[in-house]
């Protein structure tokens, strides 16, 4: 009984609802596009990773392919799934030059965000590094 008088004596909040969806949907908004931002950096950070490891792998087979730059590239680039290839740019060295002891290959990329909030940056460049050992040539017999 005394609920029922309670609910009586109160004001109707016809649109209140839509108010408050109003007054947030924007924000909302900004925090699903940063975070889309976030994660489409986080993944090609993954992908310019694994570029870098597979041209790394195709130099440690031997030290001739330690030495081919053009084959390091190419093995690199070939790693860049949903990458720009023509972005992605792959140096690669070694410690020595006829028998190296370890291939270093470099991959870098330009990252453009989706959005231009103030306080964040719009671009950056991703890069990795990864040194393997070369394998050294063992004649077999």
């Amino acid at each position: 009984m005394l609920m029922q008088k309670r609910l009586e004596n109160m004001e109707p909040r016809r649109g209140a609802a839509a108010v408050e969806l109003a007054i947030l949907a924007p924000l909302l908004c900004m925090l699903f596009v940063m975070a889309i931002d976030y994660s489409r950096i986080f993944y090609f950070t993954m992908v310019v990773t694994n570029c870098a490891r597979s041209g790394a792998i195709y130099g440690m087979q031997n030290y001739t392919a330690a030495n081919d730059q053009t084959a390091i590239a190419y093995a690199a680039k070939l790693d860049a799934n949903n990458l720009n290839a023509a972005q992605l740019t792959v140096t690669s060295s070694t410690d020595s030059g006829t028998t190296p002891t370890y291939v270093i290959v470099t991959v870098t990329y330009p990252f453009a965000t989706l959005s231009n909030f103030p306080g964040i940056a719009s671009s950056t460049t991703i890069s990795r590094t990864i040194r393997m050992s070369v394998t050294p040539f063992i004649p077999l017999g």
